[in-house]
């Protein structure tokens, strides 16, 4: 089976992130994975960047670390995609299959409710996926479901409790959203727990990612390691 990330933090674009993005690549082609998505906070969530930069700017800066990684992605063997994690109140979401030029383009995103950028997204051809759903911290102050505006649940977040898991399994069950899973990796190989999902033969690219995750082609994974010496 060919393994993919879906759902990893790099530093500096996250400012939540403690790892390069040659750290990260390097680590995930120790543990055989065939490729990464690169999903950093997004201009309305933990970027590492002022918020009062403009708009264009902001955009070039989100994806550089995205654009490191795939000029590294030949010389380490592991294959670099793109994604993008959107935040509202501590309820992320994660967008595969739209590019940095899509993102230039649409600027009004920014103004947009979550129940009406969503489906913008997925029209414009978007896999749209509600990453932990059931997460619980002090600075979320209740949870939030948005059941009509994705495609597909996080049911395995190698971050979790396994109460949290299960709990968005049932969502993701009860109204026969996608099962997704990812590690949500903010710092390379300081975990034990990795996640992601799988396919029988490589994929090709983002859009080929978002049509074979719609047609059930693709398969959850979760798998417990520890980085080698």
């Amino acid at each position: 089976m060919y393994k993919y990330e879906t759902h990893l933090h790099t530093y500096p674009v996250s400012k939540c992130a403690r790892s390069t993005v040659r750290e990260n690549l390097e680590l995930y082609k120790e543990f055989g994975y065939d490729g990464v998505f690169i999903t950093n906070h997004f201009l309305d969530g933990n970027i590492n960047i002022d918020y009062n930069t403009p708009y264009e700017e902001k955009i070039n800066f989100y994806f550089s670390d995205y654009e490191e990684a795939k000029k590294l992605e030949d010389e380490i063997g592991i294959k670099v995609f793109c994604g993008v994690e959107l935040t509202y109140k501590g309820t992320d979401f994660l967008i595969y299959g739209l590019d940095k030029e899509w993102y230039l383009s649409h600027p009004e995103i920014m103004d947009m409710k979550k129940s009406d950028e969503l489906p913008f997204m997925m029209e414009n051809g978007a896999l749209v996926i509600q990453a932990h759903p059931y997460r619980e911290a002090a600075y979320i102050d209740h949870i939030r479901l948005f059941p009509r505006h994705v495609h597909g649940v996080e049911i395995i977040n190698a971050c979790r409790s396994e109460h949290e898991n299960n709990m968005a399994k049932a969502y993701a069950d009860s109204y026969e959203l996608i099962e997704f899973a990812g590690t949500d990796n903010h710092t390379a190989g300081n975990r034990q727990t990795f996640a992601g999902m799988c396919s029988v033969s490589p994929i090709v690219d983002e859009n080929d990612f978002v049509n074979r995750v719609k047609n059930g082609e693709m398969k959850v994974f979760s798998m417990n390691t520890e980085k080698k010496d």
